[in-house]
């Protein structure tokens, strides 16, 4: 039977500062390193989130949120949806607290991820992308029991997750533009609802595939849209069908538009990182860099999230080594 979800309302600072406080013997502070691509301009920094315990931002928002969770909650056991990260985060905290934990995940998610989540003691059921978006907006799924954590439209999550822009701004206070990945909207969502509080000259943009990117049919449209011709690629840790109401009006006056790149330019960007960090971004982890790169977000200082760097590394090459 669908959930329905508590009313949207705007992240305070005090609860971030308290999100990071919370978290912070779980996370990593992550380093913020400046590429050093071999161009006069942009000038691109890196925030290398895919150097968290679970290489991948995901474990902020999923801390956080399982902390949060009242005894009654956690003696249910937790479940999530997620098609790697987002699983990976929810099930290393519920670890952390002894709690079950089920993961919903898509049945095109990479083997790499599902292993990881099993790893970390998750309980793993497969089901068709669609089902698994539509147990998103229902918050509910036959025969899957416990507290649900959703993996981006969960207030206490997008709290851990702007724990992020905290940092950003703590290392780099002159930062003009920060780029983040849009899936389904909670990262971007988190770190601008820290920065446009703490610095609000700062732009906040999101970055998509050509293949899924409603967030950028939205911000032209002005209202939240389906994207009709989503084809799935190795790009699995963003872009989607739809950008959920509820998410687009968190992104309102926070987020100021999407970048879209195209699949090559996004396996250019993790090229280029591997090259000159030496560091594994995956592709929805690349995104931000390529549309950096792309020249549409400015001269900078623009930080590039790097969200995660979970991918087969057999994978890692064939993509990289094809441009």
């Amino acid at each position: 039977m669908p959930t329905a979800a508590p009313p949207v309302r705007p992240v305070t600072l005090d609860e971030i500062y308290a999100a990071r406080e919370r978290i912070r013997g779980i996370i990593t502070r992550t380093p913020l390193i400046k590429l050093r691509h071999d161009a006069a301009a942009p000038d691109i920094w890196l925030k290398l989130d895919n150097l968290q315990p679970i290489n991948a931002f995901k474990i902020r928002g999923a801390a956080n949120a399982v902390a949060m969770l009242t005894p009654e909650e956690r003696a249910k056991g937790v479940w999530t949806i997620s098609a790697g990260n987002a699983g990976q985060g929810v099930a290393f905290a519920a670890r952390a607290y002894g709690i079950p934990c089920t993961v919903v995940t898509i049945e095109t998610a990479p083997e790499t991820k599902i292993e990881r989540m099993r790893n970390l003691g998750a309980r793993i059921v497969k089901v068709p992308f669609d089902a698994a978006w539509h147990a998103m907006e229902d918050r509910a799924f036959e025969g899957v029991e416990g507290s649900f954590i959703h993996p981006f439209d969960d207030h206490n999550f997008i709290a851990g997750n702007a724990s992020l822009g905290l940092e950003i701004l703590e290392d780099l206070p002159e930062v003009r533009t920060v780029i983040a990945a849009i899936g389904g909207g909670g990262l971007v969502s988190g770190i601008g609802s820290a920065i446009r509080q703490l610095a609000p000259s700062v732009r906040i943009l999101g970055a998509e595939p050509e293949t899924a990117s409603p967030g950028a049919k939205s911000f032209e449209a002005g209202s939240p849209q389906k994207f009709d011709d989503f084809q799935p690629s190795f790009v699995d840790g963003a872009g989607g069908k739809s950008v959920f109401p509820r998410m687009w009006e968190r992104m309102q006056g926070i987020v100021d538009g999407s970048i879209v790149v195209t699949l090559d330019e996004t396996k250019r960007a993790m090229r280029l990182v591997a090259e000159k960090v030496r560091v594994i971004a995956e592709g929805a982890g690349a995104l931000s860099v390529a549309a950096a790169l792309s020249g549409r977000a400015g001269e900078g200082p623009i930080v590039a999230v790097i969200s995660g760097g979970n991918i087969d590394l057999k994978k890692f090459a064939e993509l990289i080594g094809a441009v």
